[in-house]
């Protein structure tokens, strides 16, 4: 492990560590100022002058917020900020030194809260002129946002997530953590130590896998010239093992700084989703957070800032099972803010994708990953029909089949996204064939034939007389 992700470590330990002492301040005013200064702290401290480039996007946007009409501040938030983030990932083409890696990480969530709450300003707009559905009025009133200037820098730089590049919040849900009393009823030391027991295995198997499969062995020579195709499509499995087990660690502790803060948390009733917030009971709880009796009573939840389930990441059997336990907080970004907001047809999921592998970075790896997601889909949609209607041993056989697709679906991508260069990336895919790409067109092949065959069969077996 190297230097720069010791300190990194400390400083998210540092960071779970100071949410009991936020907690404490009961002034909403001082609590916003504290967790603001101490991210503030926390981006200096691994970014040193280069704070200038958060500082810089976080100014724009908040006179885009301000002074931009409603109708088209999202856009224009949206446009500058990602193509200031290529301007970020690309400062050496510029003659200004290349950013430290942590501050790509606090450069990619200011990104998602300043476009965000564009987003959330815009669509405040727009109920105020009536432009919203009426089924959804109360939920609209109840996310209504209306930041100042200085609102936008306090929101940016909360020392929640800010580190981590998650979990992503709304600036409705850091508003609702400084204006109601929840954090001091909600369980926050219980749902830490819940959430950070499995951190030490995480971080153990991360070791022990960064030591006997290097990434870096498969940049060498040694790797192609003297290892077998099979040990080199083998190699792929420890690697995504190891990049599991490093982000699980990160995200887990990201949530971690959540919990401790009582960030996020919600009574249960209002069932709150991942990054949205409360779904339903609006009226009943403002009243509850009015009421210290009645908030006293709640049972609450940290669902708002859930943004991993590693145990449903590794074990449930489908890929689209595997991508909504992964980030769940971005991919929330990205569904309201991208997704939903495009027109229906087949190219709105390849759109999304884009737009994630741009926030991600400018490496090709991470276009060739995070966009080659698409092209497994269809393979698994073919197999998932095929195996409805099956029971006992035959469901399960075709449970762990479509495990073992997902697993080695991710892990061919993920070598993508870890070697990062388009030329080291090639050069491993072609040293394996492209077996990735190539079994699963012929996979896909086979499912359709196969429900092909299915299908002709029980149309037989209808026509045959009783």
């Amino acid at each position: 492990m190297e230097w720069d992700d010791v300190v990194y470590l400390c400083l998210l330990f540092a960071s779970v560590a100071s949410g009991y002492v936020v907690r404490q301040v009961e002034d909403k005013e001082r609590r916003k100022w504290l967790s603001s200064g101490l991210g503030f702290l926390l981006v200096f401290i691994v970014s040193g002058r280069h704070i200038l480039h958060p500082i810089i996007c976080t100014l724009v946007n908040a006179f885009v917020i301000i002074l931009a009409d409603r109708r088209k501040c999202h856009i224009v938030s949206f446009v500058f900020t990602f193509a200031y983030l290529f301007f970020f990932r690309m400062t050496e083409f510029f003659g200004i030194p290349y950013p430290p890696a942590h501050t790509n990480l606090v450069q990619m969530m200011v990104t998602l809260k300043v476009v965000g709450l564009a987003f959330e300003v815009h669509n405040t707009a727009r109920h105020k002129r009536g432009d919203g559905n009426s089924a959804a009025v109360q939920e609209l009133e109840a996310a209504e946002v209306h930041p100042s200037f200085v609102d936008v820098f306090h929101y940016t730089f909360c020392y929640v997530g800010i580190m981590t590049g998650c979990p992503y919040y709304t600036y409705r849900t850091y508003c609702d953590w400084l204006d109601y009393p929840f954090m001091s009823y909600a369980p926050c030391k219980s749902a830490t130590v819940q959430k950070m027991k499995y951190v030490p295995m995480y971080a153990v198997f991360f070791l022990i896998a960064s030591f006997i499969c290097p990434l870096k062995y498969a940049e060498s020579e040694e790797f192609y010239n003297e290892r077998s195709l099979l040990y080199r499509i083998w190699y792929i499995t420890p690697t995504f093992f190891i990049f599991r087990m490093r982000l699980y660690v990160g995200m887990v502790l990201s949530e971690c700084i959540c919990t401790m803060a009582g960030f996020g948390a919600y009574p249960e009733f209002t069932e709150p989703s991942s990054g949205h917030g409360p779904t339903k009971e609006f009226s009943k709880l403002k009243e509850i957070a009015s009421n210290p009796v009645l908030a006293r009573k709640e049972t609450y939840s940290f669902e708002t800032i859930h943004n991993i389930d590693p145990y449903g990441s590794d074990f449930v059997p489908t890929f689209r099972g595997g991508i909504k336990c992964w980030n769940m907080c971005v991919q929330y970004w990205l569904a309201v803010n991208v997704y939903k907001r495009l027109p229906r047809n087949q190219f709105r999921s390849l759109i999304t994708m884009t737009v994630s592998s741009i926030w991600h970075g400018v490496y090709a790896g991470y276009y060739l990953c995070l966009m080659s997601a698409p092209m497994y889909l269809p393979v698994e949609d073919v197999y998932v029909k095929i195996r409805k209607g099956t029971t006992g041993l035959e469901a399960k056989a075709w449970d762990f089949f479509l495990w073992f697709f997902k697993m080695q679906a991710f892990s061919y991508m993920a070598i993508a996204f870890l070697l990062l260069r388009i030329d080291l990336t090639f050069k491993y895919w072609s040293s394996i064939y492209f077996a990735g790409h190539i079994f699963g067109v012929i996979l896909f092949v086979v499912g359709i034939l196969k429900d092909y065959g299915k299908q002709r069969v029980q149309v037989i077996k209808s026509n045959l007389p009783s």
